[in-house]
């Protein structure tokens, strides 16, 4: 892709969303790091519904920690493989407490030692509450990057490194946030929204679905 290309679709997207931010409810960085461990293959309307009920009653390490594996399992049924991701908070709480002093850590490989913890959610959290021009290569992302031509790839972190490598740092900061939403809601899986898509004329899918709905492609 060209580089004026690339600054063009970022441009656009900034435009329409100057402020871009994740759609997971957090009141703190810890809070922000359980939201986005929670939502590994779930949504994030079912990580709120969750957190809704849990953090009121435990938002902190030790908090949580005290409630137990048994004791989190109720407030995060509605989330996918919680059986698993309770006790991964569990000793993702204890981890902090023991090694951290209840802080979230802020380099990479201490995040990613935390139970629960891979390298999309580090990424996340360093680019979030760290500042660091990092960007997490989730689902939506993945599908964006290779149908755009912005950074085609085989693997999550083949587009990561190549989405890190040549997004313009003006906007590499907020770039995952801006990637993820228009796959979510423009730039969907079986079916995207490309007459409504602001960077329609700069994507090079070759597979465009057209403005009538009868005429739709299907993959």
């Amino acid at each position: 892709m060209h580089p004026a290309t690339r600054k063009a679709i970022f441009r656009r997207l900034q435009a329409a969303n100057p402020a871009p931010t994740t759609e997971l409810v957090h009141g703190s960085p810890f809070e922000l790091l359980v939201a986005v461990m929670l939502s590994a293959h779930t949504t994030d309307k079912s990580v709120n519904a969750a957190t809704r009920v849990l953090f009121p009653v435990a938002n902190t390490p030790a908090a949580l920690a005290a409630l137990g594996v048994e004791g989190v399992k109720p407030y995060i049924r509605s989330v996918g493989l919680y059986n698993t991701k309770a006790a991964n908070l569990v000793r993702l709480c204890q981890q902090l407490l023991e090694r951290h002093g209840g802080a979230v850590p802020a380099d990479r490989a201490s995040l990613e030692a935390l139970p629960g913890v891979g390298r999309k959610t580090a990424s996340i959290i360093l680019n979030m509450v760290f500042g660091e021009m990092e960007i997490a290569v989730d689902t939506h992302i993945f599908r964006v990057a290779n149908r755009t031509g912005l950074a085609p790839g085989k693997t999550p972190r083949e587009v990561e490194t190549g989405l890190v490598a040549t997004t313009p740092r003006e906007f590499r900061k907020d770039a995952h946030h801006w990637l993820l939403l228009h796959g979510r809601y423009v730039c969907t899986a079986r079916t995207p929204h490309c007459p409504h898509c602001i960077i329609r004329d700069l994507c090079a899918y070759p597979r465009k679905t057209p403005a009538n709905p009868r005429h739709r492609l299907h993959r």
